[in-house]
């Protein structure tokens, strides 16, 4: 059981990394950007077949994350340049994306195996690979949050907030919310980059099918997060989403191993979102006096 709990936390708190970048497009931008679907198998091909290629295992994150980027940079561009509605937006780019991932990996598949990873500095400590990866996990979620709590907290960042929260009004206060978009895509794309990289490292391949469905399991860690957690600042809401990303792979480790087939993947996490989003809806039903005298 401690080595499905270990493995289930290793797992999240890589995936944490993409739902920071999903919630920063989703619940900040207030855009529904399906490109993470893309840009997280395209920095798990960049870092892969870097590696491949004898760069430095911390070179072809840097690598990734500019990968990610310029995923996010095309799809701002072509919301505000183009006027292609956001959703559309994203959906293009992650079909673009495909094609680019088969070039960038050469195949459907790339092996990591014997090759120098992210994590091998730590398994060189004699370290397992699991707790390798959770503790550069935790040094990464940590930076991440710690950099993302500053840089919104400065004026391009606030910028970047006010357009999400309220475009007619931000541009009424002089902000270009077309720049905002675009760097808060460049940002969010960045990250899932980042994240795909670090989440082929430790599964030791890059494949091209890896993204399917990681939109929903970022919406699902975000609102997991959330509600089980919390948002009172935009620090704990952060904090949140790593708990939720790892919470929820936790639920997924212990339903697998309560029998669960496989197959039936999607639709438990499609179900898991749906509880989770509607979870307000049933506390008004159960405490109707309650919500009634707060919202008096």
């Amino acid at each position: 059981m401690l080595d499905i709990l270990t493995g289930a936390i290793s797992l999240g708190l890589i995936w944490s990394i993409m739902t920071i970048g999903v919630y920063i497009t989703y619940r900040i931008l207030d855009i529904a950007d399906l490109t993470v679907e893309g840009s997280i198998v395209l920095g798990a091909a960049i870092a892969a077949r870097a590696i491949n290629e004898g760069v430095n295992p911390y070179i072809a994150m840097i690598l990734a994350l500019f990968g990610g980027m310029a995923a996010g940079l095309i799809t701002g561009l072509l919301n505000t340049v183009l006027r292609i509605p956001p959703l559309l937006s994203g959906i293009l780019t992650m079909i673009a994306l495909y094609s680019i991932n088969l070039r960038i990996l050469g195949r459907a598949n790339l092996s990591l195996l014997r090759l120098r990873t992210v994590y091998t500095v730590f398994e060189d400590m004699g370290i397992n690979r699991t707790y390798s990866v959770i503790i550069l996990g935790l040094i990464c979620v940590s930076i991440i949050i710690c950099a993302l709590y500053w840089f919104f907290g400065t004026e391009i960042g606030c910028a970047i907030r006010a357009t999400g929260r309220n475009p007619q009004m931000a541009r009424a206060q002089g902000i270009n919310t077309n720049t905002a978009k675009i760097l808060g895509l460049i940002i969010s794309n960045g990250l899932v980059g980042i994240g795909g990289a670090l989440y082929a490292q430790s599964q030791t391949f890059a494949d091209i099918n890896s993204g399917t469905g990681s939109i929903v399991i970022g919406l699902a860690s975000v609102i997991i997060g959330e509600v089980l957690f919390g948002k009172k600042n935009f620090m704990s809401r952060l904090i949140s989403l790593v708990l939720g990303a790892v919470l929820y792979r936790i639920i997924i480790a212990i339903v697998f191993e309560l029998g669960m087939p496989a197959n039936d993947l999607k639709l438990f996490t499609a179900i898991t979102v749906a509880f989770a989003l509607a979870l307000p809806v049933f506390k008004d039903y159960l405490y109707p006096v309650k919500n009634s005298i707060k919202e008096g």
